[in-house]
C-alpha cells in the first residue's frame, strides 16, 4: 500500500523517537516524514503541513504543550494530534483532548497499543463512514413541563462553545417541539424533510437543510411545521438520520419527546447517554422511576443513564438520598432553580448565558457541558486503554 498519511514526530528524546519510528515502520499507509527534538520547529512545520498525524510528547510543559496544541489545530484542522505522556492521569488525558488531540497514549509506548491506534486512524482515512468520534446525548422524561428543552437547548450551545466543532440539536417532540423557539429561529427546513430526503442528501446537502444558530457551530433541526407531517416519520429514517449526522458532527444532542414509541426508543438506543430529567416532586419521582424500569427492560446499562434534577433548590422536602433510594441511581447534576432568568431566556429566544452568563444557572450550564464532555471522553478511553489511563 502506497502512503497515505505523512507523520511529524515531536519528541525531545531520541530513544523515544528511535522506538516510535521502528513501531510506524511495521504500519503500512503511514510513514516519517519528519521528527523534531525542538517544540517550536515542529509545531511551526506542523502547522504548513495539510493532513498529517502529528506526535508529540507533552510530558515535560504540559501547559505549553496544550496551547501549540490548540494554536496548531487552529492553523491546521486537518493535522491529527496523537499525545504521549509518561503521566495519564484523567486531568492531563481531558486536557489533551479539548486542546485537539485525537488520540492519547501513555509512555512507555507500548507497541499494540500504539500500532492499533494509527491502524484506526488509517481506517478512519480510508472510510467516509468513520463515525466512531460522534457521540449521542438525549434528554428524556415521560412526563412534560419539567424544562427537558431547555436542557437540550443549553447542554447543546455551551457544548458547541467549548468544543469549537459541530454540534446537532434534534427536536424529536415531533409533535410539539420547542427547540426552535426556545432559540429564537424559523427554519426554512425542518425534521420531516430531512427525514424524507435523508437517502438523498449529501453531507452539505444535509448542512444546509439545517437551521445554523447565529455565527455558532451549533446547527438544529426543527420539529415539523405541521402536526400531520410528524406521523409520516418512521424509527427507520430517525436511525438514517442520526448515522448521517454522525458522519459530520462531533455531538448530537436530542430533544426526546415523552411518548414512548419505536421513534423514540430508536433515538435511546442510539445514545451514548441518556439524561434523564426530574424535578423534586412526588409524580415527577415516580414518573422516573418508570423511566428507569423502562431502561432495564430495554437493557440498557447504569452508566448510559444520567439522572438530572432540575430548577433544584436546597433544603427541599424530599432529600437526594431520598429520590436515589427510589430510582435506585445517583444523582449525576443539579440545575439550580432560577425561575427569572430562565424564563427572560425563553421569552427572548436564546440561551440562558446571552441573559446573564454571571447567573448561577448560567454559570452551572457551562460546567454541566463540560462535564458530560469529559465523560465522555474518559469513557471512550476506558474501552481503548488499560493501563494507567484506565479512567
Amino acid at each position: 500500500m502506497d502512503r497515505n498519511l505523512d507523520v511529524l514526530l515531536i519528541d525531545s528524546d531520541e530513544n523515544s523517537r528511535s522506538v516510535i519510528k521502528s513501531y510506524l515502520s511495521e504500519i503500512n499507509g503511514v510513514g516519517i516524514s519528519a521528527e523534531f527534538s525542538n517544540f517550536e520547529r515542529g509545531f511551526s512545520i506542523a502547522a504548513e503541513s495539510g493532513k498529517c498525524a502529528v506526535i508529540v510528547d507533552i510530558s515535560e510543559n504540559l501547559e505549553r504543550a496544550i496551547s501549540d496544541i490548540k494554536d496548531l489545530k487552529a492553523k491546521n484542522k486537518d493535522a491529527l494530534v496523537i499525545a504521549l505522556s509518561n503521566r495519564a492521569s484523567a486531568d492531563i488525558i481531558i486536557k489533551a483532548m479539548r486542546a485537539g488531540a485525537k488520540e492519547f497514549i501513555a509512555k512507555p509506548v507500548i507497541k499494540s497499543e500504539f500500532q492499533e491506534v494509527f491502524q484506526n486512524i488509517i481506517k478512519d482515512l480510508d472510510s467516509t463512514e468513520s463515525t466512531d468520534s460522534c457521540k449521542i446525548i438525549s434528554t428524556f422524561s415521560n412526563k412534560g413541563g419539567i424544562g427537558k428543552t431547555s436542557i437540550a437547548v443549553n447542554l447543546a450551545v455551551e457544548l458547541a462553545q467549548i468544543s469549537k466543532e459541530k454540534v446537532a440539536l434534534i427536536d424529536l417532540n415531533l409533535q410539539l417541539g420547542d427547540v426552535a423557539t426556545f432559540l429564537d429561529l424559523t427554519p426554512p427546513f425542518a425534521m420531516d424533510y430531512v427525514a424524507d430526503n435523508i437517502n438523498n442528501l449529501d453531507q452539505d446537502e444535509l448542512l444546509k437543510a439545517m437551521t445554523r444558530y447565529k455565527n455558532t457551530s451549533l446547527y438544529v433541526i426543527a420539529d415539523p411545521l405541521s402536526i400531520d407531517k410528524s406521523k409520516d416519520i418512521t424509527a427507520e429514517q430517525i436511525k438514517c438520520i442520526l448515522t448521517a449526522l454522525k458522519k459530520n458532527f462531533s455531538y448530537i444532542v436530542i430533544d426526546i419527546g415523552t411518548n414512548i414509541d419505536s421513534k423514540t426508543i430508536a433515538a435511546l438506543d442510539n445514545s451514548d447517554l441518556i439524561l434523564l430529567i426530574a424535578i423534586v416532586n412526588l409524580p415527577a419521582i415516580r414518573s422516573t422511576q418508570r423511566c428507569m424500569d423502562l431502561f432495564d427492560k430495554l437493557g440498557y446499562s447504569q452508566e448510559k443513564i444520567k439522572l438530572v434534577l432540575n430548577r433544584y433548590m436546597e433544603n427541599e422536602d424530599i432529600k437526594t438520598s431520598d429520590i436515589e433510594e427510589v430510582v435506585k441511581q445517583k444523582v449525576y447534576w443539579k440545575i439550580p432553580n432560577n425561575y427569572l432568568t430562565m424564563m427572560s431566556a425563553i421569552n427572548k429566544g436564546v440561551p440562558v448565558n446571552e441573559i446573564n452568563p454571571d447567573a448561577n444557572v448560567a454559570l452551572n450550564y457551562k460546567e454541566f457541558a463540560s462535564k458530560v464532555s469529559d465523560y465522555l471522553i474518559t469513557q471512550k478511553l476506558s474501552k481503548n486503554y488499560n493501563r494507567e489511563a484506565r479512567i
